[in-house]
């Protein structure tokens, strides 16, 4: 059964007596981000890029310079570091391409920890580049006790072919934390620091409770603080032992 708005407010207002604390803590809270059933997320001013999935000299983002009018000056030189890339990329554009292999990602890589890159988004925009995969935050830190939260993205995003958070929008009750966004844009798309990004609900659930904060195999309990986006751990493999399991059950 899913909370509506007013059920949400109430829930943060109320201490729960087996817990001691509030159902729900959404930090900060703007009452005119309350929905009918659902409560407004925002950006933070953080995005992160895994750097193995960038080509050398292409920016990540484009900052947008204020004043320039860039549906009749952009041009592909702005997603290059130097004039030198530029010509590069004229060169051999396959170079540049994301698609290729030498781009690879490998979810389930342990040897070493991922390199990744911080950018700080700027009140002005900053253009984002529909082959190149992003890593966002919400502003809000939040606590769910005794429900479960999911998150989607807003109407107006999608409208806007900005995909936000389009896997794992389950969230688990225990979960603490700033909620990390999986973005990606169809087309250069701008997007601002504090801009509604999603929205989270929540719902009640049957049975006895496992807190994701108390659990230990836990990924992601408490991430993000300060609104930085968490990049992946490493998904484990675990194909001998449900071999195992499976000869077991067949016994």
């Amino acid at each position: 059964m899913q909370l509506t708005g007013p059920e949400i407010e109430k829930r943060m207002k109320q201490i729960n007596p087996q817990t001691g604390k509030s159902d729900i803590v959404i930090h900060p809270f703007l009452p005119e981000c309350l929905g009918s059933n659902s409560y407004d997320l925002h950006l933070s001013d953080t995005l992160v890029v895994y750097a193995d999935t960038l080509p050398k000299g292409m920016k990540p983002a484009i900052p947008v310079e204020k004043g320039k009018d860039y549906k009749k000056h952009g041009s592909m030189r702005d997603w290059f570091t130097n004039p030198l890339y530029y010509l590069l990329y004229r060169l051999n554009p396959g170079y540049f391409d994301t698609r290729s292999t030498k781009f690879v990602l490998d979810p389930c890589y342990t040897a070493q920890k991922r390199e990744t890159i911080n950018i700080k988004i700027p009140e002005s925009g900053l253009i984002l580049n529909p082959f190149v995969g992003y890593l966002g935050s919400t502003f809000e830190y939040t606590e769910t006790r005794n429900l479960f939260p999911y998150v989607d993205g807003k109407s107006s995003g999608g409208r806007n072919f900005i995909l936000v958070h389009f896997t794992a929008g389950r969230g688990d009750d225990g979960f603490c934390g700033n909620w990390t966004w999986e973005m990606s844009v169809k087309q250069p798309t701008i997007v601002y620091p504090g801009m509604r990004i999603g929205q989270v609900y929540f719902e009640e659930f049957i049975g006895d409770r496992k807190p994701y904060d108390t659990n230990p195999n836990s990924h992601y309990s408490h991430q993000g603080k300060g609104g930085m986006p968490v990049p992946a751990k490493a998904i484990k493999i675990e194909l001998a032992q449900l071999q195992r399991a499976l000869a077991e059950q067949q016994k």
